[in-house]
């Protein structure tokens, strides 16, 4: 993982010193009112989705257009390379492809390709709908603590699953809702660490939709998923992780409050 800031230019521009190919990037404009924006290898370069917003997946000519060995090349497109525009981007290493034939390797009842990093504890998996409950190979070795998900076909939420709350519970990444309880995202099931499962909801799992879940399993000293109560002191309250980060998102999850 590595974050990487940069100035938009307006025009075409190479962006490197992020230390890697990465497989997943996301990138928002710092200095004004822009989309979120997340381009990922196994769906594409020029193929965007917004974390912010629950459109379909869409191809943007001028938007992240190659994933390169230390970075990436933009095009012109306003959310990620507006002239003079200050920039952030998060990048993650995922690398090593794979594909799950389910019915083949009886691993799973859903077909996926992706691509993983198993010592990252990350991976990018992408299936096609059935609409009934189901189980997906993610490509770790151990069980994710999360994973964001987002059909990639129709305007849909973004789901959000985690350790922390439990598997009958979730997120939306698009919305800053409190967290509701629905069997028909993850069907009340946790992930092993061959599979995570979907219920039928249309967000997760319509016959033919397609689907991108980013997967991220725990690894001591880079990454940490879990769950505090605030104290609402000016001092705050003190979150054990055992590493510095570089990366934190938080959400409030028993009131609408906005993701940070």
């Amino acid at each position: 993982f590595n974050t990487k800031l940069y100035t938009g230019n307006g025009g075409t521009q190479s962006i490197t010193g992020v230390g890697f190919q990465p497989d997943f990037t996301w990138i928002k404009r710092r200095d004004g009112t822009a989309f979120h924006v997340v381009t990922d290898s196994v769906r594409g370069a020029t193929k965007q989705i917004y974390p912010n917003d629950t459109q379909a997946e869409g191809t943007r000519a001028q938007g992240l257009q190659s994933f390169n060995t230390d970075g990436y090349t933009l095009g012109n497109e306003g959310d990620t390379n507006a002239n003079s525009s200050s920039m952030a981007s998060w990048n993650w290493k995922a690398g090593t492809s794979f594909t799950n034939d389910a019915s083949a390797t009886g691993i799973g009842s859903i077909d996926s390709t992706g691509s993983v990093n198993t010592d990252a504890g990350f991976s990018i998996v992408s299936y096609t709908g059935t609409g009934s409950a189901g189980t997906i190979k993610h490509g770790l070795s151990t069980a994710p603590s999360m994973i964001i998900l987002k059909n990639r076909s129709a305007a849909e939420h973004w789901m959000v699953g985690t350790t922390a709350l439990g598997w009958t519970k979730n997120l939306v990444l698009s919305l800053n809702n409190a967290v509701a309880t629905d069997g028909s995202v993850w069907n009340n099931t946790a992930p092993t660490s061959s599979v995570f499962s979907v219920g039928n909801s249309g967000a997760v799992n319509t016959s033919s939709q397609n689907y991108i879940a980013y997967c991220f399993a725990e690894k001591q000293g880079y990454s940490k998923f879990g769950s505090y109560t605030g104290n609402g002191n000016a001092d705050g309250t003190f979150v054990y992780l055992g590493f510095k980060p570089a990366f934190v998102m938080v959400k409030r999850t028993d009131a609408a409050e906005n993701w940070y």
